[in-house]
């Protein structure tokens, strides 16, 4: 029973807001928040997918972990602890009736209504958290996953992690990616690709970036101002399980015309190739085989067809999670 907008975009008719459900119509803020004039908020992007066992949500605790540290980065006091977020989210699942969908936790600067600060200064705010869910496909396109994406590489520079910190997942941060993301969209390319400071390959405007060659997989290091993504680390444990050597290293402009493969990874874009940078050509143009098995080996664990690398719990099954709590409310009832 969920509602939809517009674009028959299906969203779940609840919002948690501050350990309390309340209608999505009602989920609003004042214009003069903190967040709004100064970009004030961290966030995360989660995925839940469907499995034979029920909606699963994919490496929910890291996602939720990742997000209290980008509040802890800001200074944002935040009165929840990560079991509240990962409880919140799949009682909103659950509540909502969603299946496969994308979830957005965010935690932000709002505005003190009796005691209004319009300044700079975020401290007399109040830190206010929400967590919303919708059905989002592929965020590159459907056929992107099989045939890839057209990119450039941005006349923008990421962000130095000495101005912004790219360890945090904050709203200001993707001003930055606006930017990478427009000038490639109006070149006609579906997505861009920034350097850093230093002039090495750092991230796409949303994703982390791989690199195949000669069957080794390369990928910038997390000193080189990217987000330390969590489908990326999934990514690279579910290489170094298949016994696929993985490289962290500075990447020139150059050898990215020059790769056998090449592939996007994020909670939205998951795994997308790309088949040209710049107008030119990426190996075969389509996808790779490296690629390819990495993509099956992926989408075979977020639909609970296999095991995680270690056995690792990548998936929080939502039903279960509900069974688990209940049981033990009524334990400590009894």
């Amino acid at each position: 029973m969920s509602t939809k907008d517009v674009n028959t975009m299906r969203i779940a008719p609840k919002v948690w807001r501050n350990g309390e459900f309340i209608d999505w119509k009602n989920a609003r803020v004042h214009v003069m928040t903190h967040a709004i004039h100064y970009g004030s908020s961290v966030f995360e992007g989660i995925r839940a997918y469907s499995t034979e066992r029920g909606s699963a949500v994919f490496r929910l605790t890291e996602h939720m972990q990742r997000l209290l540290n980008s509040a802890k980065i800001y200074r944002m006091d935040v009165k929840f602890k990560r079991e509240d977020f990962c409880r919140a989210t799949v009682d909103l699942l659950r509540q909502g009736d969603m299946d496969e969908c994308y979830i957005r936790p965010i935690i932000f600067r709002g505005l003190n209504e009796e005691k209004p600060a319009f300044g700079v200064n975020p401290f007399p705010n109040p830190v206010d958290c929400y967590i919303a869910s919708w059905d989002w496909g592929k965020y590159l396109g459907e056929e992107a996953i099989e045939s890839g994406v057209d990119v450039c590489v941005s006349s923008w520079t990421r962000i130095t992690s000495n101005s912004l910190p790219s360890m945090a997942k904050a709203g200001a941060n993707y001003m930055n990616s606006q930017l990478i993301k427009m000038e490639a969209i109006l070149a006609g390319f579906s997505e861009g690709i920034a350097l850093d400071d230093r002039g090495f390959v750092s991230e796409g405007s949303g994703e982390n970036l791989f690199l195949v060659n000669n069957g080794r997989l390369i990928t910038p290091p997390l000193g080189a101002a990217i987000l330390p993504g969590i489908t990326r680390d999934s990514v690279i444990k579910i290489a170094r399980e298949l016994g696929i050597e993985v490289e962290e290293t500075t990447i020139q402009r150059a050898a990215l015309y020059l790769t056998d493969e090449l592939f996007f990874t994020g909670t939205a874009a998951e795994i997308t190739p790309i088949r040209s940078v710049d107008r030119i050509t990426i190996g075969d143009g389509k996808r790779g085989e490296v690629t390819k098995r990495l993509q099956e080996e992926f989408f075979a664990v977020i639909h609970g067809k296999r095991p995680a690398p270690d056995n690792a719990p990548w998936l929080t099954y939502v039903n279960e999670a509900e069974e688990k709590k209940t049981a033990a409310a009524s334990t400590t009832e009894g």
